[in-house]
């Protein structure tokens, strides 16, 4: 085993020289434009948005010809118009619709806004490019000098779905993460935990209770998984053992990798959790495909995956292009990636071998260096707070949750903000979820004045219409249970950052009636 681990790790090191000599970015994306089209020719989708044109303007073309044609054949879709015009016929069973051939899988994903699930297609050509860039992503590994070769030689903790997807009228549906773990290659099994037994559970708190029992069992190296699961899944741990760190029971974990939301406001309460430091390694994996992940030790943050079955559009985040509800306009600017620039936000178009074209996901991101293309997630298009004016993002709000907890020393586990009237003007509501004691009137004031030197329009807001800010600490359970209530626990299910419209509604009616608003 020790010489497998060496093996891998010399293997690694020599795939990371090679890849160091790849195609610059538009390259990369002109190439993977081409092979979405060529494949996808043939399909209606394909038939209707002259796809062989566009495929003729991509390989005789000059320089971005193709990408002009393409902009003026191919609407923008949101899922709505996505599903009900395509994918709607997908999950109905007809063939080459968006995607040659016929979807067997749907991810299903309501996000952290919407009651109703979203039926996200997953072909069998996603599928293997999620595995492509599982596999690099693990092969970055070998940039971390800090990491033995008896890593590769460890258990495989991945905490998502289940595994025992819901058959339905000729497909499956469930978790991505579920559809993904049910495809692991048969190699990569016997380090795979929780194996398929466990995986298989459906019952969420059930499934933390047999991982929890079988964990003395298992010697772990690398976990994968939402923060605020597995950092309660540690917590329990942790007790059922009677000891004091994670470390006690998986002396070798080295490595999480995590995703779907930002670890920062996470990480005090995570690292009380572990004798030692630890590697972390940020992902975006999305139910649309695995758009980015961090490649080296020293990123600010992840590389687009450029080059394997995605063609990614930028529509710049600013009021020409959406309207203060985070709608978007007609005919928005969009740019391809030799024309973004470091420091602006951007909202993301995929066009994906799942059959996504031109498809607005919903995220915003900022790059943090063009020659690498590497982002960071900045928040939702619907995701953040301008009430008035003050353009509040999720990352405006991680930051100073971060930064308010480290001056407390609290954990916060969870938090949520609405927007709501004050008189005839607004205010911000905002809910703290930490089971450390603390001051809810100070840590208000020290949320408001580090908002203030985090975003300018919020400081001039707070001045005129934005007239009061409010701090409801509550138990971190809380959030939990109310998911629970709502059908949304575990897997890839998040708590949302920003209430909005019916949520606020329900929120404040589940606290009521446990006497906690």
């Amino acid at each position: 085993m020790a010489l497998l681990g060496r093996m891998l790790k010399s293997g690694i090191r020599l795939t990371n020289a090679v890849r160091l000599r790849k195609a610059n970015a538009l390259r990369q994306q002109r190439k993977a434009f081409r092979k979405l089209i060529s494949k996808a020719r043939f399909t209606e989708f394909g038939q209707k948005y002259h796809f062989e044109e566009l495929l003729n303007a991509v390989e005789f073309g000059p320089d971005k010809a193709f990408y002009e044609k393409f902009k003026e054949h191919v609407p923008i879709h949101d899922y709505n118009r996505m599903f009900d015009n395509w994918w709607k016929r997908s999950l109905a069973g007809e063939r080459d619709i968006a995607w040659p051939g016929r979807v067997k899988y749907f991810a299903l994903s309501s996000g952290t806004s919407e009651a109703a699930s979203k039926y996200i297609p997953v072909t069998k050509a996603m599928s293997k490019a999620i595995q492509r860039t599982s596999i690099r992503q693990i092969l970055t590994l070998g940039r971390y000098q800090n990491l033995p070769s008896t890593l590769y030689e460890k258990g495989y903790l991945m905490l998502g779905g289940s595994t025992n997807l819901n058959a339905r009228e000729g497909h499956y549906e469930g978790d991505l993460s579920g559809i993904t773990a049910s495809q692991i290659p048969f190699w990569f099994q016997r380090f795979y935990k929780p194996g398929r037994e466990i995986a298989q559970e459906r019952d969420w708190a059930l499934k933390l209770d047999e991982i929890t029992e079988q964990a003395g069992d298992w010697d772990i190296g690398y976990v994968v998984g939402v923060p605020a699961w597995i950092q309660l899944l540690m917590e329990k741990i942790i007790a059922r053992y009677n000891v004091k760190t994670i470390h006690d029971v998986w002396p070798n974990l080295m490595v999480f990798c995590h995703g779907g939301v930002s670890f920062e406001p996470y990480r005090a309460g995570f690292e009380k959790l572990l004798a030692h430091p630890i590697t972390y390694i940020e992902t975006y994996l999305a139910s649309e495909g695995f758009i980015a992940y961090q490649s080296h030790p020293d990123a600010e943050g992840m590389q687009l995956v450029l080059n394997n079955g995605l063609f990614f559009e930028f529509i710049p985040f600013n009021e020409q292009n959406f309207t203060a509800d985070g709608e978007l306009v007609d005919k928005p600017r969009t740019l391809m990636i030799d024309e973004v620039e470091e420091g602006k936000e951007y909202a993301l178009l995929l066009s994906t071998c799942s059959g996504a074209w031109r498809y607005l996901i919903g995220d915003t991101i900022r790059f943090v260096s063009k020659r690498r293309a590497e982002i960071v997630i900045t928040g939702r298009t619907k995701h953040f707070l301008s009430l008035c004016g003050e353009h509040l993002s999720v990352d405006n709000m991680n930051k100073a949750i971060e930064t308010v907890s480290d001056e407390f020393g609290i954990s916060v586990r969870e938090f949520t903000v609405a927007g709501v009237s004050h008189d005839t003007l607004f205010a911000h509501h905002w809910y703290v979820g930490t089971d450390d004691p603390v001051d809810a009137d100070k840590l208000r004031d020290r949320l408001d004045a580090k908002l203030k030197e985090l975003n300018d329009d919020y400081a001039v807001e707070r001045r005129h219409a934005l007239k009061d800010i409010t701090v409801t600490v509550l138990p971190a359970a809380t959030f939990y249970d109310w998911m629970k209530a709502r059908g949304k626990l575990g897997g890839q299910n998040k708590f949302p950052r920003v209430l909005r419209k019916n949520l606020i509604a329900d929120w404040q009616s589940f606290l009521a009636d446990r006497n906690l608003s």
